[in-house]
């Protein structure tokens, strides 16, 4: 795990790709970049080594809101996730969730994450972390779920650092 950098954006769209996101939800080069420049936010990736050579295969990034939005407090959020295919069910998701969370301890007391309430297998990845539902809505952070329910979690990162 470490930081991204603006170098790292190119690997970031290949896994984007590769993980089958749609065209129009993969984010632009320069979204990630600005992402990874604001110091209010902390997009980090995971690496690993290859006949001699290093490569990402996973990244993820907080958000960090300053105001309300829909029913959704303000905090810092974790943001999105994505691990390559090819490197999925080995603790990289894990490894990222808890770099992105020890950023935030050090910043806030609480971490809040919003996900739709279809997806069993990041709500089971978060409760590890002691994330609880705070409430469910159709709309949160301005995004609309699909199956139209998503739910607000929260957890207390006191001892995390």
């Amino acid at each position: 795990m470490r930081p991204a950098t603006k170098g790292d954006v190119e690997a970031i769209l290949r896994i984007e790709v590769v993980s089958g996101r749609a065209a129009g939800s993969v984010g632009s080069a320069e979204g990630y970049r600005r992402a990874i420049a604001d110091p209010r936010r902390c997009v980090v990736v995971a690496e690993t080594t290859e006949a001699d050579r290093r490569f990402v295969i996973g990244w993820a990034k907080t958000h960090h809101h300053v105001e309300a939005v829909d029913p959704a407090p303000p905090g810092h959020y974790l943001g999105g996730i994505t691990v390559d295919p090819s490197w999925r069910r080995r603790g990289v998701a894990a490894a990222l969730t808890d770099a992105r969370l020890q950023w935030i301890a050090a910043r806030a007391a609480t971490a809040l994450y919003v996900v739709n309430v279809q997806n069993r297998a990041s709500i089971d990845l978060h409760r590890r972390w002691g994330f609880t539902e705070v409430l469910r809505a159709p709309r949160l952070m301005g995004v609309e779920f699909d199956g139209g329910v998503g739910l607000l979690m929260r957890a207390d990162l006191a001892g995390h650092v």
